[in-house]
């Protein structure tokens, strides 16, 4: 069975120092890192395919291993806390796709 497991699970830091969320898996096509804000629907904030893709935007850096991937936020601003997700779509057959979220988010206060 396909395992997607993120953490910390909460982190609560002082403005301005740098933080890192990690999610590892068991096997994927392509990873996807989400921002969530409370009441909203999450918003796609990057799309990995490739082992040491690494993609960044504004403070945000997310970067793709072999079994995990890391989003790290530098300087995080009070407008950062929201919920973080990851999600990767796994092996599959064509026409039998689909993406396995995480259960346990990482929310950042």
């Amino acid at each position: 069975e396909d395992q997607v497991e993120q953490s910390p699970q909460t982190l609560r830091i002082q403005e301005g120092d740098s933080l890192s969320l990690n999610c590892s898996y068991s096997s994927f096509r392509g990873l996807q890192w989400y921002r969530q804000d409370l009441g909203k629907g999450p918003e796609l904030l990057f799309l990995l395919y490739s082992v040491g893709d690494e993609k960044q935007k504004e403070r945000l850096r997310a970067t793709l291993l072999k079994k995990g991937s890391s989003l790290h936020i530098e300087a995080p601003k009070p407008e950062d806390s929201a919920t973080y997700l990851c999600a990767v779509q796994t092996q599959c057959s064509p026409g039998t796709c689909r993406l396995y979220p995480n259960p346990e988010a990482g929310a950042l206060e």
